[in-house]
């Protein structure tokens, strides 16, 4: 596994030390230094509100065969990695994201330690019940929740009802994953309420019918993982798949950001939910760090951002992060990359609309 870089090697790096930026915690920044915004009031005006959703599912310690006190600090490392960047100026574009954009920190859900020591289906449903409160909260100022999460719910369905009970048409989802996530029951608890880490697309159809299956844009998975039924199932009813082989072999990643356009086609809202596993091995770090999810023929870091980056020109509400590779800090960096390009597509696309 990758070194992590700890906090106070970061708070002396020549490109923070002299800053004054707010803290939520005393090892944890702001994403990016922007505003912490502490209760529902301070997201008046904000356009982008970051939110922490430290939970990972699992029993016995570990999550895909790393241990779970990894992986649940996602939320801290990329805040951690964040604080680097001195300002949001992207000199690709040479642009400054926050000139055009209010963007700030609503902070981690308030979840207890005890759903990650003892994930019953009842301690589950509080802790996404607290997340969609936060969720929520920024869908009302009018902002886009963007969720720093680990596993599902709190990471993905979390973020996914609320925008269906706010959307009186169809919701499109873009989905960069690994597995479809699209059994018929949670794993770990096999409660038929939860939306687990490897059914919560499937919980999501089921209880949201505005959620579109012909308007799903379902990217990255590849190889033998699947039951055949699931996909065919999807495939039958319209969603628009995509598989890495397609990517590498016929579209590209130009061809791959055109496919993005089925989210949108009759919609009122898109949902967008970025599985890092996607990523398995392929970068920038080693796959291994993913213990039991790594695969082959994973997205490259500049696929998983350029598509990042064409969402935001097309538009998003809400966008969710699980299964971010512990233990590596280009891989959190990989997140602060993909925020801050995706926000450089809501402005061009705000400037081309």
């Amino acid at each position: 596994m990758s070194a992590v870089i700890d906090w106070d090697e970061i708070r002396s790096h020549y490109r923070v030390k002299d800053r004054d930026f707010p803290m939520l915690d005393e090892d944890m920044p702001t994403f990016m230094g922007v505003p912490h915004a502490r209760d529902a009031e301070d997201l008046a005006g904000a356009d982008v509100a970051i939110i922490g959703a430290p939970y990972v599912a699992g029993a016995k310690g570990k999550y895909a065969g790393v241990d779970k006190s990894e992986w649940v600090l996602a939320p801290k490392r990329v805040r951690q990695q964040s604080i680097r960047y001195p300002s949001g100026y992207v000199q690709d574009f040479d642009l400054d994201i926050f000139e055009h954009l209010k963007v700030v920190d609503f902070g981690d859900a308030d979840l207890s330690p005890e759903v990650n020591a003892n994930p019953t289906a009842e301690n589950i449903l509080k802790a996404q019940a607290t997340v969609e409160t936060k969720v929520r909260d920024v869908l009302e100022a009018g902002a886009i929740p963007v969720v720093i999460g680990q596993n599902s719910p709190c990471g993905s369905y979390a973020i996914a009802k609320p925008i269906a009970e706010r959307t009186q048409g169809k919701v499109g989802m873009i989905s960069l994953d690994t597995h479809w996530d699209a059994k018929p029951i949670d794993w770990l608890t096999k409660d038929p309420r939860i939306a687990g880490s490897g059914n919560w697309k499937a919980k999501t159809y089921e209880f949201h019918d505005n959620f579109s299956i012909p308007n799903l844009v379902e990217i990255g998975e590849r190889g033998m993982l699947e039951p055949k039924e699931i996909v065919r199932y999807y495939l039958e009813n319209g969603a628009h798949f995509i598989p890495m082989w397609k990517v590498r072999t016929e579209l590209g990643i130009d061809g791959l950001c055109r496919e993005l356009r089925h989210a949108y086609d009759g919609t009122d809202a898109v949902y967008v939910h970025f599985d890092m596993d996607v990523i398995g091995g392929a970068g920038p770090a080693q796959g291994d760090i993913l213990g039991d999810l790594v695969e082959p023929i994973g997205m490259s870091d500049f696929e998983v951002i350029r598509v990042a980056h064409e969402i935001g020109r097309h538009g998003l509400d809400g966008l969710s992060f699980i299964c971010i590779p512990p233990g590596s800090a280009a891989v959190y960096r990989l997140i602060v990359y993909i925020i801050v390009y995706l926000m450089v597509g809501l402005i061009q696309g705000r400037k081309t609309a």
